[in-house]
């Protein structure tokens, strides 16, 4: 008699229990459905990304058709006619290689965009695999149950353990591919900055090389005159330059040119150019303000540097006259730099 009670008593407890694990597989079912839409929306984010970066990538093509296109045109005869298609396709070089610099920024921030997405998209697939592992659990709760209780249900365990087996594998792939997206991301970015930074940037002191430079001046000119139209052009020259390189080395010398750039960016805004025009000589575009105050800047600049390092340098300022040119107001500046030189016995 007693064993007749005990089998409908451990038949509710099984079917019990039976109830309580499928609720909370439903639970998990809807938590994985939850992480699984994150995922795709991030996915669509990477996708956004990728696009773009199409685009960009497209935009920088077209830019180095119309250079080639440009250089094609150069040449010819050194005749009058000759020489005006010249100056027309030198501008034209010109604007496209600011095009092409500035596409490359672009897709720089593009590529960042995508390693954050990927990186989004790796918490969602840890999510899923946390999710996996806590249904795992109650499977096996749900087998201890079952045969506790000796119910019917292996069809129903074996359901639930395919599900979990299924959503481990969906979290271990979304890994994986989360994974290579921001391993991909950061080695095209990575290629980029090498590519900027080797095309347009010196490679000791980090500033403007000259031709580079040359355009982002003329693209700060351009912002001043929509603006106030004040505009200055710094030229700076260490003095003693090769003095410090027959006494201390080449490396000193090498140190005395990082620091005079490092400063100059450090007291400069962000988006003012600084160029290395010449061996130990610089060129700094300021727009938005007068004469006295960028020379207030420069002698903050010049204090700095002697401080840090035990040299000076010479300044020239020249202010953009209406219907100046760049080449003339930078020829200014040089002339002002050879009268400070020499006021300075350097």
């Amino acid at each position: 008699m007693t064993r007749t009670r005990s089998r409908p008593l451990a038949s509710r407890i099984g079917r019990r229990e039976n109830s309580r694990a499928i609720d909370a597989d439903r639970l998990a079912a809807d938590a994985d459905q939850t992480a699984s839409d994150a995922d795709q929306t991030a996915s669509d984010a990477d996708q956004t990304a990728a696009e773009r970066d199409q685009a960009d990538a497209a935009s920088d093509q077209r830019a180095s058709d119309e250079d080639q296109a440009s250089a094609d045109r150069q040449r010819g005869d050194a005749d009058r006619a000759a020489l005006v298609i010249y100056e027309a396709s030198r501008a034209a070089r010109e604007a496209t290689m600011i095009r092409r610099l500035f596409t490359k920024v672009t897709r720089s921030g593009t590529s960042r965009s995508r390693s954050a997405s990927a990186a989004d998209r790796d918490t969602v697939a840890a999510q899923r695999d946390e999710n996996a592992r806590r249904r795992d659990l109650r499977a096996a709760a749900l087998d201890h149950a079952i045969a506790a209780s000796n119910a019917p249900l292996s069809e129903q365990l074996e359901h639930v353990l395919a599900r979990a087996a299924a959503a481990r594998d969906r979290a271990a792939a979304d890994r994986a591919r989360a994974a290579q997206d921001r391993a991909d991301a950061a080695a095209e970015r990575a290629r980029l900055e090498g590519e900027l930074n080797h095309a347009h940037l010196d490679d000791l002191t980090g500033a403007f090389r000259r031709e580079t430079g040359r355009l982002a001046l003329s693209h700060e000119i351009d912002r001043a005159l929509r603006a106030d139209g004040r505009f200055v052009i710094a030229f700076v020259d260490v003095d003693w330059m090769k003095a410090i390189n027959d006494r201390d080395g080449h490396a000193a010398g090498d140190h005395v040119l990082k620091t005079v750039v490092w400063t100059m960016r450090s007291k400069l805004r962000s988006f003012d150019p600084v160029v290395r025009y010449g061996g130990d000589e610089f060129v700094c575009g300021i727009g938005g303000v007068d004469l006295d105050e960028v020379g207030r800047r420069f002698e903050a600049i010049g204090q700095s540097v002697q401080r840090d390092v035990g040299v000076t340098i010479s300044v020239g300022l020249a202010e953009l006259e209406p219907d100046e040119t760049l080449d003339q107001v930078t020829a200014r500046a040089d002339a002002a730099l050879l009268e400070a030189k020499k006021r300075r016995g350097a």
